[in-house]
This record gives structure tokens, C-alpha cells and sequence, in this order.
């Protein structure tokens, strides 16, 4: 396993029912191609080395010969490839037959038997096998060699811990694999000879979707597929790889040639939610779940920072990639912070608000959905003020949007310059305005808020905070000016998905209207306080990204450091997977990386005194809710990478 993810595939070979010589070539020609591209382990389908549809023949000498044959050969042969893998395979014991998954490791055998015996519709499995009880621990001889055959189970391989069920395991009320899983199993491998049937595919997945979300897990599913018999049933062949509740990896069904799905389980998340997720170990407990785990060394996780991933890493996690899941999830977010700004408006009788509007993002944010806020109450929108105060650094098309975004959408509209009053606050403290440093930027800031608070006493509202998710982790926010406000409704919306909820009121208000085209403009807008003068042209001069870095990779940082709690180590690999290195190199990369570690620990202390906002998404940075951290931590170990 390299850095911390483990590789493994789906197949679901041609097979020919009792022609075990045939089924076996095909299993091996399939291992040599896997161990090609770096497979760890692989999972064939149910009774893959004889066919599942076999019937009576299961109970013939001549098969269940050849079958005993076959693993001996396959026993050998797993020693001279490193993939582990997993078959199926009939096998008696003690006068019972059972339908089994045999697991080679390099010469190593054991067995694990199918728990659940469907004896319904298409199903006549009874007929030929034992269902093999939990606890059960028996031996069995495989090439000469004792194997053991175990109900329940759960297996070391290349650094990860593996649990195993088959077919029908999967379709019960309480699967195996929720046992196995929380007696520790990382991944859980199916074999499975599920027929195909109308709409059963699509249930299957989210089945396997839905199992490896409830047990924090992957799960590889293999199914049988071309050449087993027809003469009732007709199996497409399905290979499926999914992790946490995605689907990774899925083949193209009824293709003979596309058997095969591979991808990558990353272990190291599985792990750090499980640990995340106190419940999940509550569960154990109570369930009492005692399955028989091996021991396995996590120093067998191979740090190679250049190795490459068979699957995608996003570089913008926090935006869906396809259309419709971001229209659906744009809606989502923009209920839930309307919903939370109306509860408190509600909450404390308020009928005003007051917002200091820039003609940036985030103030643009804020407005739409403080509209949409009052919208949903019955409210006059004139209770929102949008304050626009100009300084220093204000240039002509953030003012102007501002204004005229205001105007159309009917809120009352206040302009209050502050370059006077903060000159006379330079003359007060004895500040040179010639000197464009923290206290020539950050005096503009604190007066802006000041004018809101008094504005919002003055009319007997509260001020709406426009500060988002990523300036929050960063520390980009005057400590007691736009820091704080009496409710953040941006405070859990990372700045790359700001454009995009914007983007969706433009899209609600019609291509061609007036709203439309000046949300477009100011989402083209570059990022800036302007608390610096503005280019001779009048362009904006400073840049926020040039001085903390891109925020696409801030927020890539900020998903991988909250989610999953990984370091800086794991991180930086992930960024090379997801980043175009034209676009990013590595030393960039790693740049912004220690600027990030060193900026979220010092701006710890801004977060620990946030006003209330409301929760959007899995990561956040409420001191009260999902994130307590001392100010005063060392960010030391974070930036040895």
C-alpha cells in the first residue's frame, strides 16, 4: 500500500461452466495483467473456478476433483505474483458442501464460506450448500496443506485489513461486513453470481453505495458474467469499486472485454472517520463483535510521493463537478443560510439588517441571501440596508456594481465615505498615511464596522457578517472589524463555491437582466480588500491571491486538514494527484502549503471568538460546534514536510 491507499479490481472473467482448466487460464491471464498495473488485491465472482451454474454437477466427484485441482495450481501459482486475490470455489467438509471464497497470499491459503444460502425465485442453492455458521473455525486440505475454513474473519494484506462475504451476504438485513468492518476490515470484497434483471443493477448499487457508507469502508463487488449458462438466467458481468458511499469504479455490463474495474481505497480516510465517528466504535461494543482479526504492520504504507493514483483527486472539493448535483446542492446551501438568518431575525424580533456591501463576492453573498431571507418572512426588503463605504483602495467598478446591485434588488442604500474619518484617526494615533502597512489596511477595516454597528443601533437591526469559510481558516480578517458582526451567514462556505452560489441567483434572475449581468461582472472581479490605492488606471492594485495564495489550493488545504485530519505529507501528494503541475508545480505546491499550516494555527485566536453563523457543509470552523483548537498550539510538526 502507497501512501496509505490501497489498490485493488473487480473481475469478472469469461468463464465456462464446468470447465475448470478454461476458468483457471482465464484467472491467471487476469492476475498477470493486474500485478502490471500495481494491484494489491483482486476479487473474482462467486464459484469463479467452476461456474456458478453448475447445479447437480456440484455434487459430481469429477468437478469437485477438478476444483481441488485447481486451487493446488492456483496456491502455486499466487507465489509468484504479488497481487493477493480471491476466488470461489465448492469445498467439502466433513461431509457438507460449502460455497467458498479461498484467499491466496502468496502461498498462503484461507478460506471464508458463504453465510446466507438463498432458497428463493431464481434461487435453489440449498440444494447443494451448507450455510457455514459465524464462529465456525474448521480446516480444510488444500494442496496438502491445512487450510482454515472461517465464518467470520478478517485478513491482513499489504498494510490494510480485508473482510470477506458472498453474494447474498450482501442482501441481508445485517450483512457480514457490518460485523466484519467493525471488528476492523477496511474493505470488503464480494463474490457474487447476482443474475440481471430489470432495474436490479441500479439497486445493487446503491446497496453497495449505501454498505460502504454505513460501514466507513471500500467494498469490491465482482459478479459472474459472460459464459455462464443461460439456460434461466443471464449474468452482465458486474465490476464495482466503491468507497465511503461513492462509486470509484464500475465496467461497462454485457461487454465480454470490459470485465475489469481497478481503483484506489484510500484506507488512511476510512481509518481517520472511523476514529472520527465515536459511534462506530459504540457500535462494536454494544454488538459485541468479536470476528477473529490479524494483526498487520502499517509500516508496509510506502511513502512515494510521485506515485500515481487510479482515481481521481478533485482539485475543488467543495464544488461538484456535474451540473445538476451543483444546481441541487447551490439550493441547498443558499435554504440553509436563509433558514438560519431567518430563525435568528425571528428569534430576536429583528425587522432590519445592515450589510456593508463592496461590490465583492462575499458582500454580494450576503445580500442575496439576506433578500431571500426577508423574501421568505414577508419582509420589506428597505429593512435591509446596504451600506457602501468607500476608501482608500475603492475603485469605480466595485462601487458601481454595488450600487447599482442594490438598486435593483429594492434594498435601502446608504453611502458613507470613511476617508476622512480615517485620516483623522491617523492624526489621532500619530500613523503616516504615506506608510501602506497592517495599520493603514487594517484602520479601514475597523471603521467600516464601526459604521455598521452604529448604523444597525441606529435602526434597530443587527449586522450581517459577509467573512467566508476560507478567509476564516486563513486569518485574511481585521480582529474586531470585518471578523466579527452579530450573525456570519458566509461563515461555512469556502470561497470557491461563492462564484457558484452567486452564479445561481444570476441564473434564477433570467441571462438578460439587469441583476444577471452585474452578478457576472462582480463574480469576473478579482479578489481584493482594496485597502490599497488603485492602479494609475484605477484598476484594482491589490490582489488577495498574490499575497496568501491561490484559493483553490487553500480550500484543497483546508478540506483534506478538516475532513480527514491528514498531514501535511499526505496533502502535498494528494495536491500533485489533483493539480495540473503546468498550473502548480510542486514547489508552489508546497509553498502555499506552509503558508497555509502557518497561517491556520497563528489565526486560531480570531476563530475561537466567532459570532454565530450557520453550518452548510462537513467541514466548518465554529468553535462551538466542529472545530476547538488552542490559540496557542505550535504549528511546528505541521510544517516539516
Amino acid at each position: 500500500m502507497k501512501q496509505g491507499f490501497l489498490r485493488v479490481a473487480s473481475v469478472a472473467p469469461r468463464v465456462s461452466p464446468a470447465d475448470v482448466d478454461f476458468n483457471v487460464i482465464q484467472i491467471k491471464n487476469s492476475l498477470v495483467a493486474l500485478a502490471d498495473k500495481g494491484v494489491e488485491v483482486a476479487v473474482f465472482p462467486e464459484m469463479s473456478v467452476t461456474g456458478y451454474t453448475c447445479a447437480d454437477l456440484f455434487h459430481n466427484r469429477t468437478l469437485l476433483a477438478a476444483s481441488a485441482d485447481a486451487l493446488a495450481e492456483l496456491k502455486e501459482f499466487s507465489k509468484t505474483v504479488d497481487v493477493h486475490f480471491i476466488v470461489g470455489a465448492p469445498l467439502e467438509v466433513s461431509g457438507a458442501l460449502y460455497n467458498c471464497a479461498v484467499l491466496f497470499r502468496n502461498g498462503r491459503v484461507d478460506v471464508t464460506a458463504k453465510r446466507y444460502i438463498p432458497n428463493y425465485n431464481e434461487f435453489y442453492e440449498r440444494r447443494w450448500w451448507r450455510p457455514i455458521e459465524p464462529q465456525t473455525k474448521t480446516v480444510v486440505k488444500i494442496a496438502g496443506e491445512d487450510a482454515v475454513i472461517s465464518g467470520a474473519k478478517v485478513f491482513e494484506s499489504h498494510g490494510a485489513l480485508l473482510g470477506i462475504e458472498i453474494c447474498e451476504d450482501l442482501w441481508v438485513p445485517v450483512p457480514p461486513s457490518c460485523a466484519l468492518a467493525m471488528a476492523g476490515a477496511t474493505v470488503i470484497f464480494n463474490l457474487s453470481a447476482s443474475d440481471d434483471l430489470i432495474g436490479k443493477y441500479n439497486y445493487l448499487r446503491s446497496l453497495i453505495q449505501q454498505q460502504s457508507a454505513r460501514c466507513l469502508c471500500g467494498y469490491v463487488y465482482a459478479g459472474a458474467g459472460w459464459g455462464e449458462s443461460s439456460t434461466d438466467l443471464v449474468f452482465d458481468g458486474k465490476a464495482i469499486i466503491a468507497d465511503n458511499g461513492r462509486i470509484l469504479a464500475a465496467n461497462r455490463r454485457w461487454t465480454p472485454d470490459d470485465n475489469t474495474a481497478i481503483s484506489d481505497i484510500d484506507i488512511e480516510a476510512l481509518e481517520r472517520d472511523r476514529l472520527h465517528t465515536t459511534t462506530f466504535a459504540d457500535c462494536a461494543a454494544e454488538m459485541a463483535v468479536r470476528p477473529e482479526a490479524e494483526n498487520f504492520n502499517p509500516s508496509d504504507r510506502v511513502t512515494d510521493i510521485h506515485h500515481r493514483l487510479l482515481r481521481r483527486i478533485d482539485p475543488l472539493p467543495f464544488v461538484p463537478s456535474d451540473n445538476a448535483e451543483m444546481e441541487e446542492r447551490c439550493d441547498e446551501i443558499l435554504n440553509i443560510q436563509a433558514a438560519g438568518l431567518a430563525r435568528r431575525l425571528d428569534a430576536i424580533r429583528c425587522r432590519t439588517l445592515t450589510v456593508g456591501i463592496s461590490g465583492g463576492l462575499d458582500s454580494t453573498l450576503a445580500l442575496l441571501v439576506a433578500v431571500k431571507t426577508f423574501d421568505r418572512l414577508g419582509l420589506d426588503r428597505k429593512g435591509i440596508i446596504g451600506v457602501t463605504m468607500p476608501g482608500f483602495g475603492t475603485t469605480d467598478r466595485t462601487h458601481d456594481n454595488a450600487v447599482a446591485l442594490m438598486e435593483a434588488l429594492g434594498v435601502t442604500s446608504r453611502e458613507i465615505p470613511i476617508a476622512d474619518a480615517v485620516n483623522q484617526h491617523f492624526k489621532d494615533i500619530g500613523h503616516d498615511p504615506a506608510v501602506h502597512d497592517v495599520t493603514y489596511e487594517n484602520s479601514q477595516a475597523r471603521e467600516r464596522t464601526q459604521i455598521l454597528m452604529d448604523v444597525a443601533n441606529q435602526t434597530g437591526g443587527i449586522v450581517l457578517g459577509t467573512g467566508d469559510l476560507s478567509e476564516l481558516a486563513l486569518g485574511w480578517a481585521t480582529y474586531n472589524g470585518d471578523h466579527m458582526s452579530m450573525y456570519g451567514v458566509n461563515a461555512s462556505v469556502p470561497k470557491t463555491l461563492v462564484k457558484y452560489l452567486v452564479n445561481a441567483f444570476a441564473v434564477e434572475h433570467g441571462k438578460d437582466s439587469l441583476i444577471s449581468r452585474l452578478l457576472e461582472d462582480i463574480i469576473d472581479t478579482p479578489i481584493s480588500p482594496e485597502l490599497i490605492p488603485a492602479a494609475p488606471d484605477g484598476t484594482i492594485k491589490q490582489k488577495t491571491e498574490d499575497l496568501v495564495g491561490p484559493y483553490e489550493l487553500h480550500d484543497f488545504f483546508l478540506y483534506y486538514t478538516l475532513r480527514y485530519g491528514f498531514t501535511p505529507e499526505r496533502i502535498l501528494y494528494l495536491a500533485l494527484q489533483a493539480f495540473d503541475s503546468a498550473v502548480y508545480p510542486e514547489e508552489v505546491i508546497r509553498k502555499w502549503l506552509d503558508t497555509f499550516e502557518r497561517r491556520f494555527f497563528a489565526q486560531q485566536f480570531k476563530r475561537s471568538c466567532l459570532p454565530d453563523g450557520p453550518k452548510v457543509g462537513s467541514v466548518c470552523l465554529s468553535p462551538r460546534g466542529d472545530w476547538r483548537m488552542p490559540s496557542d498550539a505550535s504549528s511546528a510538526l505541521w510544517r516539516k514536510f
